[in-house]
C-alpha cells in the first residue's frame, strides 16, 4: 500500500518523498496526498488566524501555501486547458496550444477567476472546508482518467495509464471516507458538486479533444474545488 502512497504524493505535491512510478490501480491514493496538502495549508490558516490575521488575510496565506506545497501543478494545468480548449479552433491546434508552456489572455482569465474564488469562499469556510476540498478535489481527478482514453501518446496522463471504474470508485471511496467526520451531513451537498464538476470537465474534454491529458486532470481538480469550497460557504 505504500507504492500507490509514494505515487500519489510524488506526482501531486512537492512534498520530500521516495519518487514511485504511479499505477493505474493505485489512484485510491490520490485523495491522501490532498489531506496531506489540505492539513499542512489549514495549520497556515490556523496559524495565521491565531497570530491576529482577519480570515481574509489569512485565507489568502492559506492559498499561497497550497500552491506551494503542489508547486502550482493544478493552476498551470486550468489555465493550459483555458487556453488550449477555447483557444483552438480543431483537436490538433487545441493540443498543441495546451501543450506551449506559455500562458494565454484565457489562462490568465482562468487563474485569476480560480483564485478568486477560492480565496472568498475560503475566508467564509475557514481552514476545515480547505481539507475538505483538498481530499474531494482529488478523487474527482481520477473520474476523467477513468472515463476518457488519452489524448496524447506521451504526457503525465499517458505515464499514469488509465484506471478502472473500481479504482475510480475506490479513490471516491477513501475520500468519503476522509471527509465525513470533517463535513458531517454535508457531504449530502458536497458530493453531488463535486461529482457535477467532475462530470462538466469530463464532457468538456470528450467534446473537445477527445480525451484527457494531465491539463485536463488538473482543471478537473480546479473546478471540483472550487464547487466544494462554494458549498461549504455557503452552508456557513
Amino acid at each position: 500500500m505504500l507504492l500507490p502512497i509514494r505515487a500519489a504524493f510524488g506526482l501531486l505535491t512537492r512534498l520530500p518523498v521516495r519518487p514511485a512510478p504511479v499505477l493505474p490501480e493505485g489512484v485510491w491514493a490520490f485523495p491522501l496526498a490532498g489531506l496531506a496538502v489540505g492539513i499542512i495549508a489549514g495549520f497556515v490558516f490556523w496559524a495565521a488566524l491565531a497570530l491576529g490575521l482577519p480570515s481574509g488575510p489569512a485565507a489568502a496565506v492559506a492559498l499561497f501555501a497550497q500552491i506551494l506545497i503542489t508547486g502550482g501543478l493544478h493552476e498551470d494545468g486550468l489555465a493550459d486547458c483555458a487556453d488550449g480548449l477555447w483557444g483552438g479552433f480543431e483537436r490538433a491546434g487545441r493540443l498543441e496550444i495546451m501543450r506551449d508552456s506559455r500562458v494565454g489572455s484565457y489562462g490568465v482569465l482562468a487563474i485569476g477567476a480560480t483564485l478568486l474564488i477560492r480565496w472568498s469562499a475560503l475566508a467564509v469556510g475557514g481552514p476545515v472546508a480547505l481539507v475538505i476540498a483538498a481530499v474531494l478535489s482529488r478523487a474527482a481527478m481520477v473520474w476523467p482518467m477513468a472515463r476518457l482514453p488519452h489524448a496524447r501518446e506521451d504526457g503525465l496522463a499517458r505515464l499514469a495509464g488509465r484506471p478502472s471504474g473500481r479504482a475510480a470508485a475506490l479513490a471516491g471511496g477513501v475520500a468519503t471516507l476522509i471527509a465525513l467526520p470533517l463535513a458531517g451531513w454535508s457531504l449530502l451537498l458536497l458530493l453531488p458538486a463535486v461529482a457535477l464538476a467532475a462530470l462538466c470537465g469530463t464532457c468538456i474534454a470528450r467534446a473537445k479533444i477527445g480525451g484527457q491529458t494531465g491539463d485536463i486532470l488538473g482543471g478537473t481538480q480546479q473546478m471540483a474545488e472550487m464547487a466544494a469550497l462554494l458549498v461549504l460557504a455557503a452552508l456557513v
